[in-house]
């Protein structure tokens, strides 16, 4: 049997003044056998720490906090790195998605333009923290929540190999809300979920027997499928057409230029999020003794208009994923596990491997691992099909010419990112793409030659 003895004493939380620092805080408190006893907020943004801070001191029993803007301060011997950073801050976001708006291409924080921007500023400040993490804290291990995930996992891996590992909340938000649809647990079935960070479909649910799939029968049935939220947001012509469900973020390819028209027009979410935010934590700077009741109530209308752009106008999120998503319950899991707890087996981002035998095995892939102290191993799962496999190459291709580009210190890499992305589709267009993000970032137009 592992061990369950308490070996974790130290965390460290980089983007320690971000908005959703909270859920991982109070998942933190139900969880004493993870033997936490102090965990350290890291920001470039001082401002921030204090507001998130007065937020954590109203939840009771969290083991102790200390923040810092000193990133070697931070890292120094920790036994667990959550790395949740946002270079740029909510003004990057929005920046990032209008400058490709304006181009006529979808710029969304992950995908597409925006999310290779936002890749292009994120990789060097990844690729230190993982540098600083290696010479200070060798033997820890890295989860990161930094978007684009898949992205910046696979350039952290180039500094700390197999000890760090992508975790992201959509895959498990898709299988919980199918399995709901079937009327089972998801504990009661074995579900073929493959893909790479916010570019995956499930593609089976079968019986633990393994004799039965039942995701056809979902697909077939126009009223179940209208109970949650990817069954309403693709249809059912869709999905039958592709027969799977695909990742809630798939809508911005599957749906991109109806997206691209609808969101030109209006205000992004990252327009929506900076002034939001702002808002909060001007409020919550000036009122501590509110801080918490603040964020609990700007936590509440962001949960309920994420992804909005891509439902009908005035259509609800379902209820069971208006209490914070689920990505924190996943990385304390994971840490349980890395540090001596019980195995899981979560969807998470790692190196294939030999998991599917298409991609290369240094690629790093969204599906479902066994993860123990040793670390993370995908299981196999069945061949792509064509299409799969067609836009996970190109996207991943795009990406990885985003981490060759600071890698390289190379412009040519950073425009080819943009060139053979599918949501691009205009030398021209990709070329004004990265005139706009350089002249944005002349940090980063200082580093690609």
């Amino acid at each position: 049997m592992p061990s369950t003895s308490v070996v974790v004493v130290l965390l460290a939380i980089l983007g320690g003044g971000g908005f959703r620092v909270p859920l991982v805080y109070r998942a933190l408190t139900d969880r004493p056998e993870l033997g936490i006893d102090r965990v350290v907020l890291y920001d470039t943004d001082p401002g921030r720490l204090p507001v998130i801070a007065a937020v954590l001191a109203g939840t009771r029993g969290g083991p102790a906090v200390t923040v810092t803007s000193d990133l070697d301060e931070a890292v120094r011997d920790a036994d667990v790195v959550f790395s949740a950073i946002r270079v740029g801050g909510a003004a990057g976001r929005a920046a990032d998605e209008r400058r490709a708006l304006r181009l006529g291409v979808l710029g969304q924080e992950t995908v597409g333009a925006g999310g290779l921007a936002y890749g292009l500023r994120t990789v060097p400040v990844a690729l230190e923290i993982a540098r600083r993490v290696a010479d200070l804290a060798p033997t820890a291990w890295t989860i990161n929540f930094t978007n684009p995930a898949g992205m910046i996992t696979e350039a952290m891996r180039t500094v700390l190999g197999e000890r760090v590992i992508g975790i992201c909340d959509s895959p498990i938000g898709l299988i919980r809300r199918a399995c709901a649809a079937l009327g089972v647990s998801p504990t009661e079935v074995h579900c073929d979920y493959a893909g790479i960070n916010h570019l995956g479909w499930l593609r089976a649910v079968r019986t633990r027997g393994g004799d039965e799939d039942l995701l056809p029968g979902l697909l077939a049935d126009d009223e179940a499928l209208a109970s949650f939220e990817e069954g309403r947001l693709f249809g059912g012509p869709l999905l039958r057409a592709i027969g799977a469900l695909p990742n809630e973020y798939l809508a911005f390819y599957y749906a991109h230029r109806d997206l691209a028209a609808s969101l030109a027009a209006g205000t992004t979410r990252g327009e929506v999020l900076a002034v939001e935010q702002a808002d909060f934590y001007r409020e919550a700077g000036a009122a501590p003794d509110r801080a918490a009741a603040l964020w609990e109530a700007a936590r509440m209308r962001r949960e309920e208009t994420y992804l909005a752009e891509t439902r009908e106008d005035g259509e609800r999120r379902d209820e069971q994923d208006l209490v914070g998503g689920g990505y924190q319950e996943v990385a304390l899991d994971l840490m349980s596990a890395l540090t001596g707890g019980s195995p899981v087996s979560p969807i998470v981002n790692v190196a294939n491997g030999s998991a599917i035998g298409q991609l290369p095995a240094d690629m790093v892939v969204e599906l479902a691992c066994t993860v123990d102290s040793t670390g993370a191993r995908p299981l196999p799962v069945p061949p792509l099909d064509l299409h799969q496999l067609g836009l996970v190459g190109a996207v991943r291709a795009a990406e990885r010419a985003v981490i060759d580009a600071v890698l390289q210190g190379s412009r040519q890499q950073a425009l080819r990112a943009f060139v053979v992305h599918p949501l691009v589709g205009s030398p021209s267009i990709a070329q004004q793409l990265l005139d706009g993000v350089l002249a944005d970032h002349p940090a980063l137009a200082g580093l690609l030659r």
